[in-house]
């Protein structure tokens, strides 16, 4: 598998500028290609090929904003109806154009984004827009949770995400998500599950600055339909490995009678690179069936000595009356570029619906 900043190759360069040829005759093929090769291309990371796509088709655009925006949604039109192309991460320098050059002309970016993110998902651009003109942006984009297409109304719940993930936080937002909720009512029983996904990625944001705003959105849309319930589980993920009360009693996931036996880590000195390993018996002691959730957390060690707790979920489903059951695991410590391993006493616990156990400790070495 090659590097995300290939896709951004002479191959591409040369596809893409043959497509706006087509739409836009005077446009000058080589001399944008060679714009694009000046200077440390090579050198450049993803996000700063993209970038610079950005900013050298801007130089050979329409220098009027509007009439850029025109070559442009014939150029995806071009792209869509003669190349047989529909999106892909390599043009998401098209809602880029909008985010840099459109900021000041907020009718003619709201139209684009519409026509654009049906080809490339525009969730990153519309940030900037939010925090410029704040209700009027949230106005609009409560009109696109009404539109024929999914992937505009998706955009209307992931752009408008208090938190999304790898773009800007929106604080007024976090403070008080109220103007948002419309747009999550309009999309609550949405036929695309793309777009259901996002709407509860949406609640699973507002719940980390405001969890009772989605308590009692839970509690209203509970039992609505299989798809809206499906949402509030989603949304409610973090107040689930937060084990917090309401939400637990929500699902009826209660921990009483439920016992945990035979708990032991039975590598209690594990090496970076490879496995904690662990097991536990679960024993329903009720005389009706219950609904368990089982998770574990990992105390891990920081590198200033202090311990973090993230929590991993084993499953949650029903156990019958007074069945015992051995749950046994495996915890990876391979080398992943998203966490950084410290050797020194960790820590394990089992988490069930909601309640933790006491802690064991292993070590983790080099």
């Amino acid at each position: 598998m090659g590097l995300i900043k290939d896709i951004y190759s002479l191959s591409f360069y040369e596809k893409f500028s043959q497509a706006v040829t087509e739409v836009h005759p005077s446009f000058n093929k080589q001399k944008f290609i060679d714009a694009i090769y000046e200077g440390d291309f090579a050198k450049k990371e993803w996000k700063e090929r993209m970038k610079h796509t950005t900013i050298v088709l801007h130089q050979f655009m329409p220098q009027k904003f509007p009439e850029a925006i025109i070559l442009i949604n014939n150029i995806i039109t071009n792209l869509k109806t003669n190349k047989s192309i529909n999106g892909g991460l390599e043009y998401i320098f098209f809602a880029d154009y909008v985010e840099m050059y459109g900021l000041e002309d907020f009718e003619t970016s709201a139209k684009a984004f519409v026509y654009i993110t049906q080809f490339i998902s525009c969730e990153f651009a519309v940030r900037p827009f939010i925090l410029k003109y704040k209700e009027k942006m949230i106005d609009e984009m409560t009109k696109w949770s009404l539109h024929e297409n999914h992937h505009v109304r998706r955009l209307a719940s992931e752009g408008s995400r208090p938190r999304l993930p790898w773009a800007m936080a929106i604080p007024f937002l976090k403070k008080d998500p109220a103007s948002v909720l419309p747009i999550l009512e309009n999309l609550k029983n949405d036929p695309s599950e793309y777009v259901r996904r996002s709407v509860a990625n949406n609640l699973n944001d507002i719940v980390k600055d405001n969890p009772q705003i989605v308590l009692e959105i839970a509690s209203r849309w509970k039992g609505h339909s299989k798809e809206t319930d499906g949402i509030i589980k989603h949304g409610c993920r973090t107040l689930l490995k937060q084990g917090h009360p309401e939400i637990l009693s929500h699902y009826g996931l209660e921990s009483t009678n439920i016992e945990l036996s035979s708990f032991e880590i039975k590598t209690p000195i594990v090496k970076i690179g490879d496995y904690l390993q662990f097991h536990f018996h679960l024993n329903n002691k009720n005389e009706e069936p219950k609904t368990i959730r089982l998770e574990y957390a990992v105390h891990y060690k920081k590198a200033k000595g202090h311990l973090a707790k993230k929590v991993f979920k084993i499953s949650e489903k029903i156990y019958n009356p007074h069945q015992l059951t051995k749950i046994e695991r495996n915890q990876s410590f391979k080398l992943i570029t998203t966490r950084v391993f410290h050797p020194g006493v960790h820590r394990l616990s089992i988490i069930i619906n909601g309640r933790e156990s006491p802690v064991l400790e292993f070590e983790l070495i080099d």
